[in-house]
């Protein structure tokens, strides 16, 4: 039953507001650029578009898919453990060379996608669960601050 009710929320109507959708447009245009422009810099720009577009929603799609066997229910883990967990894994990624431009197409990619649908949810799985029609979130802390503040000055003003 609660699958049910998060899919339709996924097909309902927009979870963030304007201020929302905005901080995802610029910081995904943001994080897309630096990542382009300094992968385009050195020999490796191809292989690291690749990744950054194909091979991390893969991985994470894959991921997503291989958890759906054992379970459908909603993945929801946005406590302090699972953000410290996502908050080193990216800076691991953001550190090592070879995956830094990768990593920062991939986020400003996700960005620019969760502004476009008004997803609310952890960016860096807003490829899967567009693809797989899901609203899992692990470790996403990111822009909920603004989304809140939002939330709170549309209540207010009604």
């Amino acid at each position: 039953m609660k699958d049910l009710e998060y899919r339709q929320a996924l097909s309902g109507p927009r979870s963030i507001g304007p201020l929302g959708t905005a901080t995802r447009i610029l910081v995904g245009l943001l994080l897309l650029s630096i990542g382009i422009i300094y992968a385009a810099s050195g020999r490796s720009f191809w292989w690291q578009l690749a990744l950054g577009l194909l091979g991390f929603p893969a991985v994470l799609t894959l991921a997503q898919l291989g958890r759906l066997t054992l379970t459908k229910m909603r993945l929801l883990e946005t406590g302090y453990l699972a953000t410290g967990i996502n908050c080193a894994a990216l800076v691991v990624l953001l550190i090592a060379w070879p995956t830094r431009n990768a990593t920062l197409i991939f986020l400003g990619t996700s960005m620019l996608l969760a502004a476009l649908r008004g997803y609310s949810g952890c960016e860096s799985l807003a490829v899967s669960n567009w693809l797989l029609r899901r609203d899992d979130q692990v470790g996403c802390l990111l822009l909920s601050p603004i989304d809140a503040l939002e939330t709170r000055r549309t209540d207010q003003s009604r």
